[in-house]
């Protein structure tokens, strides 16, 4: 038996050791608003938080996150009211959606490191968050908006 915490909620799963978290998530606890999209931790469709940080569930197996914090995208906010989840829409960032909750939650950890961050920290910070249909303009646009909103609430 493996015990985490998922979106604030102690959890006991009985899995392999080796059971991709993706796999728990999704299969278990039926979280499915994180995607499988490469299986090697490549395309960021499968990100989540681990203890606040942005981490691919693919191929992390979960007895490495036994006792850790795991936070999904359904975790992120209870309406969906978190400043990048707001700014995303603000800016018409989904076009088909796949990868935006890996995305989402890309930014959201990257703001909660860096406030401010500039167009090459952005970059950086979701480098590995492939979109197919190409919004990165957009999704630049919205992190920066998010940012500006977080910086308002303080």
């Amino acid at each position: 038996m493996i015990q985490l915490t998922v979106n604030g909620r102690l959890r006991s799963i009985d899995v392999p050791a080796d059971t991709p978290l993706l796999w728990v998530l999704r299969d278990m606890l039926g979280l499915t608003g994180t995607k499988y999209g490469c299986g090697a931790a490549l395309c960021g469709a499968c990100t989540v938080h681990v203890d606040g940080t942005a981490t691919r569930s693919c191929v992390l197996p979960v007895s490495a996150v036994a006792g850790r914090r795991v936070t999904t995208i359904e975790g992120l906010s209870p309406n969906s009211d978190h400043p990048v989840q707001q700014a995303w829409l603000a800016h018409d960032v989904p076009q088909c959606g796949y990868c935006q909750s890996g995305q989402i939650m890309s930014a959201a950890a990257l703001l909660a490191a860096n406030p401010q961050p500039t167009d090459a920290d952005i970059d950086q910070a979701l480098a590995g968050n492939i979109c197919r249909c190409g919004t990165y303009n957009e999704i630049r646009a919205a992190i920066h908006a998010a940012a500006a909103l977080l910086r308002s609430r303080d």
